[in-house]
């Protein structure tokens, strides 16, 4: 079996690349770290990495896997994903902090080969 492919059904995978000066990077990842899990109990969530480039580029990349488009876009309108956008000062009545980013943009891929790790 085909990593990406259980049961039938492709695991739809979500890349969010996010432009972020270098300088701005451990910020980014604090931001992240503060919500950790605030996407693990949506329907079709599969997992969830934040990678850091190990060269000069800027660009951080979010890597989310999910059962099928639809439980994707479910999350995407739901209460969790607007709670978990939201910064600790926001959901505390306060003001929204500066955006790190200064460009991001969301890639969708599903698998179409590979090696099967077992």
């Amino acid at each position: 079996m085909m990593a990406g492919w259980q049961h039938g059904v492709m695991t739809v995978i979500k890349i969010n690349a996010i432009t972020v000066p270098q300088e701005s990077g451990d910020e980014l990842a604090q931001r992240f770290a503060a919500r950790a899990g605030a996407v693990d109990d949506a329907d079709g969530f599969e997992g969830f990495e934040l990678l850091k480039p190990t060269d000069d580029r800027e660009q951080w990349l979010v890597i989310t896997r999910w059962r099928d488009e639809e439980s994707f876009q479910a999350w995407l309108g739901s209460e969790s994903f607007a709670h978990g956008h939201r910064s600790a000062a926001e959901r505390q009545g306060g003001p929204a902090p500066e955006p790190v980013a200064r460009h991001s943009e969301v890639w969708s891929y599903i698998v179409a080969g590979g090696s099967d790790p077992r």
